[in-house]
């Protein structure tokens, strides 16, 4: 059975470089094939994977819009265009969703991209969702569901509001979320009182704390993969730990024989 873990969180807190981390951690454990996927429209997962994109669910989206080639129905034209989309890299393969509906209608178009992810999604072991803040690509692209809701926040009150915000979100989009957790990124000398109090006012789960890392902003500031840090830099150890007990333990997720 398919896993889907969707991580959530404002801009600038550090969550894609986290998705891009977990993503590994999964891969070292043996967990796989994993889909990554990344619907943030400020999308730069593959960055952080350090792989490149040459096209995109959206791109296939507009693409089916226009002329279908000559003996090809829409649903062939359109699958032919996903399969395009998908990069397959070494234990996982990463589809990005790009740039949202355009003007005109998409209803047929978002019919077949359902159909089709809702396909694709039971080829994978774990699904890793990279999301922005709204969760809307979830209720709408993959099955209404997430074994596990990571929020990332900075250690700051409107941080710790904005991740509530997020929870509740999911509840709003009837999404089906086992379980839902936080962790603050980027601390410096231990969470500050007031936000520990404001975690525990809005009632979240706090899976954890990541430490500011000099060497994961030496790998941001020179454009680096940052799932190439070495395994002993602080915010690598601090995942890993989070990871296990929230992963291995919580969700059971074991490594399967024949993964690729």
């Amino acid at each position: 059975m398919t896993a889907t873990i969707a991580m959530a969180g404002k801009g600038g807190t550090g969550k894609t470089t986290i998705a891009g981390l977990l993503i590994r951690f999964l891969l070292r454990q043996g967990i796989k094939p994993v889909l990554a996927v990344d619907a943030d429209a400020n999308a730069n997962l593959n960055e952080v994977l350090g792989v490149e994109v040459h096209s995109t669910v959206g791109e296939a989206r507009e693409a089916i819009k226009g002329e279908i080639p000559g003996g090809m129905t829409r649903d062939l034209f359109m699958e032919m265009k996903l399969e395009q989309a998908l990069i397959e890299a070494e234990g996982y393969d990463l589809i990005v969703m790009g740039r949202p509906e355009g003007a005109g209608c998409y209803c047929h178009a978002n019919t077949l991209l359902a159909v089709y992810m809702d396909r694709l999604c039971g080829n994978y072991r774990v699904i890793v969702m990279d999301n922005e803040a709204g969760m809307e690509h979830i209720s709408r692209l993959v099955p209404r569901r997430a074994d596990c809701l990571l929020i990332v926040s900075d250690p700051t009150l409107r941080g710790i509001q904005a991740a509530r915000r997020i929870r509740d979100l999911a509840a709003e989009l009837d999404l089906k979320v086992s379980r839902d957790y936080v962790i603050i990124n980027r601390v410096r000398n231990g969470l500050p009182a007031a936000v520990t109090e404001a975690v525990d006012a809005a009632g979240l789960n706090l899976a954890g704390v990541v430490p500011e890392d000099a060497i994961l902003s030496e790998y941001d500031s020179e454009g680096r993969p940052t799932v190439e840090l070495p395994q002993d830099a602080d915010s690598v150890r601090a995942l890993e730990k989070i990871f296990d007990k929230i992963l291995i333990h919580d969700l059971a997720l074991k490594a399967a024989d024949g993964g690729r």
